[in-house]
């Protein structure tokens, strides 16, 4: 046998060794650039998948306003009135959209406490029970005199709350609430709102002895009013 070489037993026995060994800066690179591709995937999938949810939401934003707007301010203002009275309490809706001076006038009004301690100065059975200055006798009386009824003329139902359109110097603001349906009385009063709950009671106080004038003979008043945006 021929005698191998040990320069050629040293080369024979490095070919049998295991691969090379990788250093350690090579795999935080490896790991840094699978982890920059990772958060490069979330960050896209994240930037696309937050317009298209904008993208629905303005489209039923858009949707909507097309369909109904809706006023921020009138929404924001309370709805419904609640008139404690001596008798009980009387709710009102009131229409917003359909007298909106005349609902701020009566919203701010509530806020100053002008209706705390208001009497129902004049009660016309089968017509309207009446709340403001009694000082300042009006309409009411004169209206069912000159009132003549008609077969189709316009009519506000029965348990309207309305105000006497006619402006004075006074600043003071009279509240009308319709007991029966009063021929003819868009001319007089504007109508900004009707009774929801507590119809007995505004019967009630329609029921109370009045004299000659339609004053009750006992003092029949509203407490406060309470206002609700909704009930």
């Amino acid at each position: 046998m021929a005698r191998i070489k040990p320069q050629t037993l040293l080369l024979q026995s490095k070919k049998k060794k295991g691969p090379t060994r990788i250093s350690v800066t090579t795999i935080i690179l490896c790991n840094l650039f699978i982890v920059l591709i990772v958060l490069s995937l979330v960050a896209t999938y994240r930037h696309w998948s937050q317009r298209s949810r904008k993208q629905e939401e303005d489209g039923l934003l858009n949707h909507e306003v097309v369909d109904s707007y809706v006023d921020p301010k009138k929404f924001d203002l309370p709805s419904f009135a609640i008139l404690n009275t001596s008798k009980g309490s009387i709710t009102v809706e009131l229409y917003k959209d359909a007298s909106p001076e005349v609902v701020d006038n009566f919203l701010d009004m509530c806020q100053k406490g002008h209706f705390k301690g208001m009497l129902f100065h004049r009660v016309i059975k089968n017509y309207v029970i009446q709340a403001g200055d009694f000082q300042r006798l009006g309409a009411a009386e004169d209206w069912t005199s000159k009132i003549k009824p008609h077969g189709q003329s316009p009519k506000h139902e029965a348990f309207m709350l309305g105000t006497p359109k006619t402006k004075s110097d006074h600043k003071g603001f009279e509240l009308f609430i319709t007991t029966a349906p009063i021929p003819d009385l868009n001319e007089k009063l504007t109508i900004f709102g009707r009774v929801v709950k507590g119809e007995d009671i505004v019967q009630e106080i329609e029921e109370v002895d009045t004299d000659e004038h339609y004053r009750p003979k006992s003092p029949i008043g509203i407490i406060n009013v309470t206002l609700k945006r909704q009930l």
